[in-house]
């Protein structure tokens, strides 16, 4: 019996687990709107809500744990500065999963998850050319 046990493993170790919600937290902080499959979605959701929650509160001990959970600095800064401003009127429920069919390859649910009242704009910000040869002299 499961009794008690909250969340889904998702075929992954602890660690990885950690890593990805990590991951997805970041780039859902900084794209407002990420595509992943259905139950990955639903366990992003208290995820991103309990952080930024932390920045509506504000402080540093808030912030320190916000950065423990996240890990990325410019993600933590958007977090405290843009969104919490963002949602200092709302009561929860600042994220929306939406679901968007089912993958060809191997028929998996997927999911839309996003921000709910997101700045269009921060979609896509980053997908520019890429320079793999390390040519910045």
């Amino acid at each position: 019996m499961r009794h008690g046990v909250a969340h889904r493993k998702l075929g992954r170790t602890s660690s990885h687990r950690l890593a990805m919600l990590r991951n997805m937290s970041a780039s859902l902080i900084k794209h407002e709107q990420i595509k992943t499959t259905l139950p990955k979605a639903k366990e992003l959701r208290p995820y991103i809500e309990k952080l930024v929650t932390l920045a509506k509160h504000g402080g540093l001990s808030n912030r320190r744990l916000a950065h423990a959970r996240l890990q990325d600095d410019a993600q933590l800064v958007k977090l405290f500065d843009v969104l919490a401003a963002r949602y200092a009127d709302r009561q929860g429920g600042y994220v929306r999963v939406v679901k968007a069919g089912i993958r060809r390859s191997d028929a998996t649910p997927m999911a839309i998850i996003e921000f709910v009242d997101r700045d269009v704009s921060a979609k896509g910000q980053d997908s520019g050319p890429v320079d793999t040869f390390g040519d910045d002299e």
